[in-house]
């Protein structure tokens, strides 16, 4: 497995990303990229271990930096402030997950042609973002993601196909939030995809999370191994 850092920067903020790729995986050529948007707590251990499971199916993976170097939340109320300040400004959301794109574009190991974001939690709410500008991906998924936005994907805009896995008790992302989600994918003209995971809680992918879903946040090993399917699936279409 390779493994190397890469920084860019956008805005006169520098930023620190993980790129990684299995050179024994996939093929000699330029490969398909999946660029991962981080959860609240800014990137870690958590999205480079996806970026290798990523890498191990053939794919050039890159765990994006939504905050700037070196940045990262110690606790949740810093994580809230971090996240909270990046969605209350969805232009420059959006323009920092592009920066991390437009930083591996010139890669001689990406096919231009073959590029996807994915996220998780604030993450998720990241790659929505993307589709919404209307930015040129082969397609988006976002898994347990923020679903609210205030700059609805306009009517033909949407380039990208579009998954979203989605806990169907996640309180951060109600019935309310999903519905208008479908709406706007719907009047848009997008070709998307809702898959709601049953008895299933924010943060289903997270181990971490423990598993008392009456917390609204629990990680559950069958919902998490069913949208890793589907999202593998996804990428191959």
């Amino acid at each position: 497995m390779h493994e190397m850092q890469i920084e860019y920067s956008h805005g006169g903020v520098l930023f620190q990303g993980q790129l990684l790729y299995d050179p024994e995986s996939g093929h000699p050529g330029p490969r398909p990229l999946v660029v991962i948007y981080h959860q609240w707590m800014g990137q870690g251990d958590y999205e480079i271990n996806r970026a290798r499971m990523l890498a191990g199916e053939g794919f050039i993976a890159f765990a994006a930096d939504m905050y700037g170097k070196g940045v990262r939340a110690s606790d949740v109320q810093q994580a809230s402030d971090l996240s909270s300040a990046l969605r209350a400004d969805r232009p420059l959301l959006r323009e920092r997950a592009q920066a991390a794109i437009d930083a591996l574009k010139s890669h001689a190991m990406v096919d231009r042609g073959r590029i996807f974001a994915i996220g998780y939690c604030f993450g998720g709410c990241v790659a929505l973002e993307l589709a919404r500008s209307g930015y040129d991906l082969r397609g988006v998924a976002s898994f347990h993601g923020l679903l609210d936005t205030p700059m609805p994907a306009p009517k033909g805009g949407v380039k990208a196909k579009v998954l979203a896995l989605h806990g169907a008790v996640d309180p951060l992302a109600p019935q309310d939030q999903a519905m208008a989600f479908w709406n706007e994918m719907g009047a848009a003209g997008a070709n998307w995809e809702f898959v709601a995971y049953g008895g299933t809680a924010h943060s289903f992918t997270q181990a971490a999370m423990g598993t008392d879903v009456s917390s609204g946040f629990a990680f559950n090993a069958q919902s998490d191994a069913r949208s890793w399917a589907r999202l593998m699936q996804f990428l191959r279409e």
